[in-house]
């Protein structure tokens, strides 16, 4: 699978992408809110995996985003995550790519709701995910740790078809 909009490209991680992430996600802005990895995590996490996608900017790997599914049919909804390396923040890209993907979601395989739980304090994500359609729906208390050891909250997000702002 592999989607295209005006700028972006979105297509299945191969092992040759692997530093690339790394090197993403070892950047200060997007390692505060990613955590630590190293090679092999990545490896492990993000190469051949059928639910993670590389953000490609003019053919060059600007980040990553990923799915996972909830098929049970009394529920249909995926959730969804991403990073872009710091130079490409502000840029819209990352509203572009979860537009590419939520349109995939939806029309391709049929969910009726997506979900995203950035941490409250990144509140430039909560906005890029507001622009696309997505909703607070509520605070997780303590929610996950970052990588000082701290626990942080999250912002639970969900977006219908009908909020989708295609």
């Amino acid at each position: 699978m592999i989607l295209h909009s005006g700028r972006v490209s979105l297509r299945p991680s191969r092992p040759e992408d692997s530093e690339t992430i790394l090197a993403i996600l070892q950047e200060p802005d997007v390692f505060k809110w990613w955590g630590t990895y190293d090679l092999e995590k990545v490896r492990s996490e993000f190469e051949d995996a059928a639910e993670v996608l590389v953000i490609e900017l003019a053919g060059t790997v600007v980040g990553a985003i990923q799915y996972w599914e909830d098929n049970e049919p009394m529920y249909r909804r995926a959730a969804v995550d991403i990073f872009l390396t710091t130079s490409r923040h502000g840029q819209g890209l990352g509203a572009e790519a979860i537009r590419m993907l939520a349109r995939y979601l939806f029309d391709e395989r049929g969910h009726h709701r997506l979900t995203i739980d950035p941490a409250v304090s990144n509140e430039a994500a909560i906005r890029a995910y507001e622009r696309v359609g997505f909703r607070p729906v509520g605070v997780m208390r303590q929610y996950e740790r970052g990588p000082d050891g701290a626990w942080r909250d999250g912002l639970l997000m969900d977006m219908l078809r009908d909020d989708f702002n295609d």
